[in-house]
């Protein structure tokens, strides 16, 4: 799960721990070489932020941590966006979303997931937590783009990404 030969990312070697409770405010950066053996790059973004909502009309307030995943696919030789069909980033993000026992989350698509604009050359996916890190429903105060829900792995041949370095 390295950035391939040549390149100027930094990269850590394990996914980012849901689970734990020193949710840090920096990005967890990941680059990876697409398995499809085209030169395509994935850079993957994890950010963990604290969200505090107050109740609304037939929506209870909540508190709890939503985790982003933004999975930017780049040309590996010119860092310039490339297409890559969304089922392996959607595994990355299983894969993270499985470090705090989720099966799924949220596909928002090539937006911006804070203002729904569309963002050419990267998949959103969103995660909501509770503080004691359970999967909760995504609160209805934060929505502001389509969330489609991510199903769990049903047995369809998916590609499979390694937890642990």
């Amino acid at each position: 799960m390295s950035a391939r030969p040549g390149s100027n990312l930094t990269t850590d070697a394990a996914l980012p721990s849901l689970a734990t409770d020193d949710a840090s405010a920096a990005p967890h950066i990941l680059a990876a070489a697409a398995r499809t053996g085209t030169d395509i790059e994935l850079r993957i973004h994890t950010f963990i932020t604290r969200f505090d909502v107050a109740a609304e009309q037939w929506f209870p307030a909540t508190v709890g941590f939503v985790v982003t995943v933004i999975v930017h696919t780049v040309d590996a030789g010119t860092g310039g966006p490339r297409y890559l069909p969304p089922a392996e980033p959607a595994e990355w993000a299983r894969a993270i979303f499985s470090t705090a026992g989720a099966a799924h989350g949220y596909f928002l698509g090539a937006v911006d997931p804070n203002t729904g604009t569309h963002r050419r050359g990267q998949l959103a996916y969103r995660l909501y937590l509770d503080t004691d890190r359970q999967a909760i429903p995504v609160p209805r105060q934060l929505v502001t783009c389509p969330h489609y829900l991510l199903p769990g792995l049903d047995g369809r041949a998916e590609i499979t990404i390694p937890t642990t370095a």
